[in-house]
């Protein structure tokens, strides 16, 4: 419905931060994310539109509202709501237009009437405390009667929560707290105000210790305490990837940030551990700290994959050997040494994995284990943690490829973590499993999958060791790998070499430790030497002049630049702006939004920056949940309220509410971290300084080997050097190893 605000005279003052009025019409409501357009009658007798996130918002409410004035380009004045509070109507007449709203279930405009003729103005005591009087009027039964007590109660419990929340939390999150504790809100966030920030994802620490704070919690409180220092695990977990912290560290960490001793964090975590809410672990003099849950996702899977090992059974030599000879003559290909090493792995024991760069043969090897697989009746999946790496697998095999949520059948959910369907109550049917790009599995997801395997199915893992470890927290392939208790083999034969190609041979000589070759012959690996203050100026024009005109226009669609930092002036940030304004100008017919310090234009390139396991989406008749951390899309539309975009992910169309777009940001540069799993045509990297965790070798490495036909590195020659004989290795406190080593020998 479009409508412009009717004025009623000039009563409110346009600089006003608040507004008081009844609710005449709802205009628009998204059930989503609780974005609502109203019109306000407001006590001024002015009738004005109200735009904002406004939950639970009903016809006939009376509403305190609280933001400023702005000119939409296309409805015109609105108010802009930032928070609601909902006011009980008073008197007769206020409680029949609230009642006749249908604002609670079971009341429309009669049956208000009925009530409001017989009780007056103690309409709403009878309603909550006397609902067995309402059985008086006619029609009303005893069932009926309760319903209609319940839902009145539930407005009061979402009322008192808003009114709790407002000077906290915005209206979203205040829509969460209410789902997930109902009408008992408030006093559980009275009782223990951290629990907000423990049990929800949307809720951080600092908001959970203000409205601690305001409620007289002292500095030292057991509850604090236990909080900060679950949050700052978390806090661990998700930006440095670290599954657990050593106790020193952690106790002088959350000492810090809590203001507290350390001798007080060091009996906190004494006491959280003896209540089982933290997990110790000691490697010789070190003990180290975990959360529950990622101390019972390492313990799990040091469990299963020893078991999964040991209990595949057993396939003779010779038979292995007479089925290799049949895949060769099949493929007409000769399988190299190490490639033969790695099939009979495969079937002496359940657990293998295979590393090895790019250009060695590992989807060949893959293709033969399926072959072998096949003719022995054994059923196999294949997945890959990403949407386009399990695309490239299918591509590559002709075999179907599935992420390993979708493989598990992740459902939608309400809480952190995501739950699957498949897992030990409803196994996985195959017996082999296959997973590609294994670096990128993290632990939580790596817990999830073995879960779902049967004892006695055997797990294949194939990944490149010399990339970045996962985003998400652990580092579970180089842990399998250094723990010395799997087969491990390594394919190091480089078959995949076009004539005068230098990505594969380049990618295996940074990985060795080698500058990269820089031919003048070369047809697909340039390095352009500039100054840092030039990089910029000459990636936009790489990208929008000098490759579209000696290839094609098609070009700038097959390039995407990868740069090691979001800071600085070639990091994202600055080149992100650069690029959409060059690549994605603004139109007459292109609609846009401002967002925090984004500009969402249709046509847009975006990625998402987080793990969203609830997201909904749609591709060739199939029904999905789960959009992740790096996944690349499109803006194709965006509403003309502007509160929601729809994205394009290869295929999958998602529509994005206005509370999601913190989730994204603009892809047209995007960092190597966030590049890890994906292939692109054309890889443009800028070097420059960033700091020297982010000049690694691996880092370079991961940059180079995402490139399929091209990579066009632009910078120092200094830094791109230094990268390549920077072969430091990113820490990540992990136990894995050592539990896989005690698992496996019974190590105390």
């Amino acid at each position: 419905m479009k409508k412009k605000t009717t004025t009623i005279g000039s009563r409110v003052d346009r600089t006003v931060r608040e507004l008081v009025g009844t609710v005449e019409g709802i205009v628009f409501q998204n059930k989503q994310n609780d974005y609502t357009v109203i019109y306000l009658a407001t006590d001024e007798g002015e009738l004005v539109t109200a735009v904002g996130q406004m939950p639970y918002v009903g016809e006939g409410e009376r509403v305190k509202l609280y933001g400023s004035w702005t000119n939409h380009a296309e409805y015109g004045e609105q108010f802009s709501v930032t928070a609601i509070e909902k006011i009980m109507p008073t008197g007769a007449n206020e409680i029949l237009k609230y009642l006749s709203g249908r604002n609670v279930h079971g009341i429309g405009p009669v049956t208000a009437l009925k009530i409001v003729n017989r009780f007056g103005d103690d309409t709403f005591d009878v309603i909550e405390q006397h609902p067995e009087w309402l059985t008086d009027i006619p029609g009303i039964s005893r069932k009926k009667a309760a319903e209609i007590s319940e839902s009145f109660r539930e407005q009061a419990g979402i009322r008192e929560l808003m009114v709790f929340c407002q000077n906290y939390i915005g209206s979203t999150s205040v829509t969460h707290i209410y789902e997930k504790w109902g009408n008992r809100a408030v006093g559980v966030i009275r009782e223990n105000p951290y629990i907000l920030c423990e049990e929800l994802d949307t809720i951080g620490f600092d908001r959970a210790d203000a409205i601690a704070h305001d409620l007289g919690f002292s500095p030292d409180a057991p509850e604090r305490l236990g909080a900060g220092i679950a949050y700052n695990l978390r806090y661990n977990a998700s930006v440095n990837g670290h599954v657990c912290l050593p106790l020193d560290r952690l106790a002088e960490a959350a000492a810090e940030h809590l203001g507290v001793s350390d001798d007080e964090i060091r009996k906190a975590i004494s006491r959280l551990t003896a209540n089982g809410k933290l997990e110790q672990y000691k490697i010789g003099e070190e003990t180290y700290i975990f959360t529950r849950e990622y101390g019972e996702d390492e313990d799990l899977v040091a469990r299963r994959m020893i078991a999964l090992d040991r209990s595949a059974p057993d396939v003779s030599a010779d038979n292995i050997e007479r089925l290799i000879d049949r895949a060769e003559n099949e493929f007409s290909i000769r399988y190299s040494k190490d490639q033969r090493e790695a099939i009979f792995e495969a079937f002496r024991r359940g657990v293998l994995i295979v590393t090895g760069g790019p250009g060695t043969g590992k989807t060949t090897l893959i293709r033969a284990l399926l072959k072998i697989y096949g003719l022995l009746g054994f059923k196999c999946a294949l997945a890959a943690p990403t949407g386009r790496a399990a695309k490239r697998m299918s591509e590559a095999t002709q075999e179907e490829a599935k992420t390993i949520h979708r493989m598990l059948e992740m459902q939608k959910v309400d809480d952190v973590r995501p739950r699957f369907n498949k897992s030990e109550n409803d196994p996985l049917e195959e017996n082999v499993i296959v997973i590609d790009e294994a670096s990128m599995i993290d632990l939580p997801l790596m817990a999830a999958l073995l879960r779902a395997i049967r004892v006695g199915s055997r797990l294949i893992l194939i990944g490149d060791s010399g990339q970045l470890p996962s985003v998400g927290c652990g580092n579970v392939l180089a842990d399998l790998i250094g723990a010395g208790v799997f087969s491990t083999v390594c394919l190091t034969e480089i078959f995949r070499q076009e004539k005068g190609s230098l990505i594969i041979k380049n990618a295996h000589r940074i990985h060795s430790g080698e500058l990269p070759e820089l031919s003048r012959e070369a047809k697909d690996f340039f390095f352009l030497l500039r100054r840092e203050e030039d990089i910029p100026g000459t990636v936009v024009e790489l990208i929008n002049e000098r490759l579209p005109r000696r290839y094609s226009d098609s070009i700038r669609d097959e390039i995407q630049v990868i740069t090691p930092s979001r800071r600085g002036k070639p990091g994202t940030v600055q080149l992100n702006a650069l690029l959409q304004n060059c690549l994605n100008p603004q139109g007459k017919k292109k609609r846009e939004i401002k967002f925090r310090d984004l500009l969402f234009r249709e046509g847009d390139k975006v990625m998402q920056i987080k793990n969203n396991y609830d997201t909904e989406w749609k591709k060739d008749g199939y029904d999905g949940v789960g959009v992740f951390n790096g996944d690349i899309g499109v803006i194709r539309s965006i509403s003309p309220s502007g509160d929601e975009m729809t994205i394009d992910f290869d295929g999958r169309i998602s529509v994005y509410a206005s509370e999601q777009f913190e989730e994204l940001e603009h892809a047209y540069a995007i960092t190597v971290h966030k590049s890890q799993g994906s292939e692109y045509p054309v890889v443009l990297m800028p070097v420059y300084f960033c700091g020297t965790m982010l000049q690694s070798r691996n880092l370079l490495y991961t940059a180079v080997t995402r490139a399929k036909k091209m990579v066009i590195l632009v910078g120092r020659a200094d830094i791109l050097e230094y990268m390549v004989k920077n072969n430091r290795q990113e820490v990540r406190y992990t136990c894995l190893s050592d539990r896989l080593r005690r698992s496996c020998f019974g190590a105390g």
